[in-house]
């Protein structure tokens, strides 16, 4: 018998990351053992920049990821993270504020957006990011292929994502873990109603990975669609390419 289907209404997915937004940070290190920074360095150096094209970071929660790339490109590239909680772009705002400097002339920018609707021109951004968000889309297909939109002919898109060990004994102690153990203490810290960190479980076990998701990206007109599993497989990186010609000026 299936699981129940997660709900992830837009309302209430808002909602709910509005309510843990002041715990965010904290959790997402606690609970990951610190992991999660290494996650997305690896993701910045696996997908990195090239040329002056600006980057898009999508679901950019509190703006980890678009501030790695905005480092990565050595402050010279204009990184924009979108997302659509008013209360984690407060945060975003705020650690992007401490990371420029006077001498930086890039812009590091968040704006409140809708994945499946975003604000921007077609074949934009050299590269269009997203981690740890793209599950909670309501329509996820929708998001990718705005992602993909927005994305340059010859850009690439990357998705950092939690996904299962392939390991039977490591997959048994993540179950553990993400059944039993994480919600308790999310709901310690965080005393969320919406029940955030019992969400969280449930929307990764529901969610495609591995092949079947890589299949999915393809599906969505992405090419050379590769994969690269970290830490035992509990979360894997995906990418791959736009079709097109590459703007040899922007990139």
């Amino acid at each position: 018998m299936s699981a129940p289907a997660v709900d992830k209404s837009g309302h209430r997915i808002r909602q709910m990351f509005g309510a843990i937004a002041g715990w965010y940070d904290f959790l997402n290190h606690f609970l990951s053992l610190g992991i999660d920074i290494w996650w997305r360095k690896k993701t910045v150096t696996t997908v990195s920049p090239k040329g002056s094209a600006p980057i898009l970071d999508v679901c950019t929660g509190t703006g980890d990821l678009a501030i790695a790339y905005w480092y990565a490109g050595d402050q010279k590239l204009a990184v924009t993270g979108s997302d659509f909680t008013p209360q984690m772009l407060d945060k975003a705002r705020l650690k992007g504020h401490r990371a420029r400097t006077d001498s930086s002339t890039a812009e590091l920018t968040f704006v409140e957006a809708d994945t499946t609707q975003l604000p921007f021109p077609s074949d934009q951004f050299q590269i269009v990011s997203v981690a740890f968000g793209i599950r909670n889309v309501t329509d996820y297909q929708a998001g990718i292929r705005e992602m993909i939109r927005v994305c340059q002919p010859g850009g690439r898109v990357a998705i950092l994502e939690f996904s299962r060990p392939t390991n039977s004994l490591l997959g048994k102690l993540y179950l553990f873990y993400f059944r039993q153990i994480l919600p308790r203490l999310g709901q310690l810290f965080s005393r969320n109603d919406q029940s955030a960190y019992n969400y969280l479980p449930a929307s990764v076990l529901q969610f495609p990975s591995g092949p079947e998701f890589e299949q999915e990206l393809r599906n969505c007109g992405l090419i050379e669609v590769r994969s690269c599993p970290m830490t035992f497989g509990i979360c894997t990186l995906y990418y791959g390419e736009k079709p097109g010609k590459q703007n040899s000026a922007n990139l």
